[in-house]
């Protein structure tokens, strides 16, 4: 079954579609409601990036990047988590 933009599951023909979107519009059926895991997610990320210092966040720019560019395409080769 294919899935939506938030990953909700939907019928691949069209009128199982169309007939799931009447459902959901006269409340026979719920709309799919994403958890709250990305907001948190997102929220994590920024109070994370203003808590880095410069020097820091250089550091984890610069092992990205050389990682990235890298001829070893394995990525065995970490040096460390970040």
């Amino acid at each position: 079954m294919p899935k939506g933009p938030q990953g909700q599951k939907r019928p691949a023909d069209t009128i199982g579609c169309a007939s799931l979107v009447a459902k959901i519009a006269t409340g026979e059926e719920k709309e799919y409601l994403p958890s709250g895991r990305r907001a948190s997610g997102i929220a994590g990320s920024t109070a994370r990036a203003e808590n880095l210092t410069e020097e820091r966040r250089r550091e984890i720019a610069r092992r990205a990047a050389k990682a990235r560019w890298s001829n070893d395409n394995d990525n065995n080769n970490r040096e460390g988590a970040i």
